[in-house]
């Protein structure tokens, strides 16, 4: 087989930039190790910011999105017996993030792909990644007991964390940064009607809490829970009640509850993988990074890498500017640190992180500053909306 760029991964950043790539012209082939049911299973975040929206919509992937997805025009922060709303298209000149679960991104693009005719291997085994350092670069992988071949000019590694393509990277040539949270969050799906129509993130002393949405008939809610903690010791009782002592009282007072459809424990942690370019090897989302959900950047950083890459190709092809393949890295990089300062602040000003009670009383005054002044509000609101894409020229 040959192809001129080759993707590892069919989560929505491997679909969202093989699509914006066949749209230009430009072959892919996308490999996926599991099935597509597995990767619709995969339970993950619903806030996108509104570059990735319009990167959805320039993938001509969008016409559910726009349909059923929930525009929000600012979010709630509940600390010290107070609830602060950050106006977020009053703060940053109109700009606006949209709810809608990644589930649902996935599908979307799935579907627009299968309807250009694009070529999507499910479950290939053994995929495994040569000579990106030169400018023959291949993928072998196992398909029906058939080992196959790929040929390409390049690779897109958009596999995960755990996915095979950073795993490829020669040790010596990679950096890594990290810092692993001693929580996790306890996340239910429930069909629900949600508490609020806009987002809710708490901090309290007993721990952090969040309230978001999928649709106006399903909900999802989050406690800060025990790294160590077993899903199967939560009960939905025990659940709610967590929440609602949590939760500002008026918000408790209207939570509606019910049997959780789904319900899981997930850790946190910062990762970053530098740099982000091998050759012709490109690591892409979660594969070079990872951010903890509180400031709903994981998905969001993965399509900004997305429109990093799917700009340098398509000028790489296009009007042979292949030097701007190099800058890739630096890119990406440059914006995903921010993002991470933005997860890691959000995270370390919600979360309770030990009993000692000068740095809970820190936190109030960090949060009190920060919603205070419009200045610390805007702050808030530029980053949760998401930061500009930086133009590729």
């Amino acid at each position: 087989m040959k192809t001129q760029v080759a993707i590892i991964g069919a989560g929505p950043s491997g679909l969202l930039l093989s699509q914006l790539l066949h749209l230009q012209g430009i072959d892919t082939v996308l490999l996926e190790a599991k099935s597509p049911d597995y990767v619709l299973g995969r339970i993950r975040a619903g806030v996108l910011e509104q570059g990735t929206v319009e990167l959805i919509r320039e993938a001509k992937a969008n016409e559910r999105m726009d349909r059923i997805g929930h525009v929000h025009d600012g979010f709630s922060l509940s600390f010290n017996g107070k609830q602060e709303r950050i106006d977020l298209k009053g703060l940053t000149g109109g700009k606006t993030v949209m709810v809608y679960g990644q589930t649902e991104v996935t599908r979307d693009l799935m579907n627009a792909r299968a309807a250009e005719g694009a070529v999507s291997i499910y479950e290939a085994k053994d995929v495994q990644l040569h000579d990106f350092y030169s400018d023959k670069p291949r993928v072998t992988f196992v398909k029906d007991g058939e080992t196959i071949e790929l040929e390409c000019d390049y690779i897109a590694g958009c596999d995960g964390f755990h996915g095979v393509s950073r795993q490829s990277v020669p040790k010596d040539a990679i950096k890594t940064f990290e810092r692993v949270y001693p929580f996790g969050w306890l996340g239910i799906l429930s069909e629900t009607p949600p508490v609020s129509h806009e987002l809710i993130y708490a901090n309290h002393e007993r721990g952090f809490a969040l309230c978001s949405m999928r649709s106006d008939v399903l909900s999802r809610y989050y406690v800060q829970c025990p790294i160590e903690d077993k899903v199967e010791s939560w009960s939905d009782e025990r659940f709610w009640d967590e929440l609602k002592a949590r939760l500002p009282d008026d918000a408790a007072a209207s939570l509606v509850t019910g049997p959780s459809i789904e319900k899981s424990i997930a850790p946190l942690r910062s990762f970053v993988a530098e740099p982000m370019k091998f050759g012709r090897l490109f690591l892409v989302g979660d594969a070079a990074h990872i951010v903890p959900p509180t400031g709903a950047k994981g998905l969001n950083l993965a399509a900004s890498d997305v429109h990093n890459l799917y700009h340098v190709l398509r000028k790489a092809y296009h009007d042979g500017r292949t030097d701007l393949l190099d800058q890739y890295s630096e890119l990406c990089l440059r914006r995903i640190w921010k993002a991470e300062r933005f997860s890691w602040w959000m995270t370390s000003v919600l979360h309770k992180f030990s009993d000692d009670a000068f740095t809970q009383r820190i936190q109030l005054a960090e949060l009190d500053y920060y919603t205070s002044s419009v200045a610390g509000r805007t702050t808030i609101a530029e980053n949760y909306v998401g930061l500009p894409y930086e133009r590729i020229e």
